[in-house]
C-alpha cells in the first residue's frame, strides 16, 4: 500500500531553512514514508498519535491516518530544538 503525503504549511517553512544536503535527505525519507510508514528506526511520540524519524541531525516528526492511506508531516527540525516546538 502507498501512502499520500502532506507536508504541512509550517513543516514546509522549516525545512527552506536547512541547508541543500540535507534537504535533499529529508525529502527522500520523508517520500520513503509513502512505501513504508513505519520504517526502521522510527519511534512513537508518547502522548500524541505522533511518529517521528531521524535523519542525520534533523528530526521529522508525522501522523499516520491509516484508514486513509494519508501521512501529515507535522514537524521538521534540528534535533536540539524539534520537540521544543512540539
Amino acid at each position: 500500500m502507498i501512502y499520500s503525503i502532506q507536508i504541512k504549511k509550517s513543516a514546509q517553512k522549516s525545512l527552506a531553512k536547512i541547508s541543500c544536503l540535507d534537504q535533499e535527505k529529508i525529502i527522500i525519507a520523508i517520500h520513503d514514508l509513502g512505501n513504508d510508514p513505519r520504517p526502521l528506526g522510527c519511534k512513537k511520540l508518547s502522548g500524541r498519535d505522533a511518529w517521528r524519524i531521524r535523519v542525520g541531525d534533523y528530526r521529522v516528526i508525522y501522523e499516520i491516518k491509516n484508514s486513509e492511506l494519508f501521512i501529515v508531516v507535522i514537524l521538521v527540525g534540528h534535533h536540539s530544538d524539534i520537540y521544543k516546538k512540539h
